[in-house]
């Protein structure tokens, strides 16, 4: 499992989001399938809904995930390995 680095430059909804887009990426996570729900990414990295919420958001505008009415969040496309144009690893 991967960790959230809460001394770390990048922000934590950053980090979040490259832990999920890896895992899309690695195909842990296939095309078609939900993503973990705010309640089970709160259990399991302790961040706030606020936070995963700007995770979630990001994802969707990259078109990784779309939502789907009262089921989640489903991956709807690969990412690349390489972060978003435009974004560092570190953030900046």
């Amino acid at each position: 499992m991967s960790t959230i680095d809460r001394d770390a430059r990048r922000a934590p909804y950053l980090q979040l989001a490259d832990i999920i887009r890896r895992r899309i990426a690695s195909g842990e996570i296939e095309v078609g399938r939900r993503i973990p729900s705010m309640t089970e990414i709160e259990a399991e990295y302790g961040l706030s809904r606020n936070t995963i919420k700007k995770a979630f958001d990001l994802l969707k505008a990259e078109g990784i995930v779309e939502a789907e009415r009262g089921r989640g969040l489903f991956v709807v496309h690969v990412p690349d390995s390489e972060p978003p144009a435009g974004q560092q690893a570190d953030g900046r």
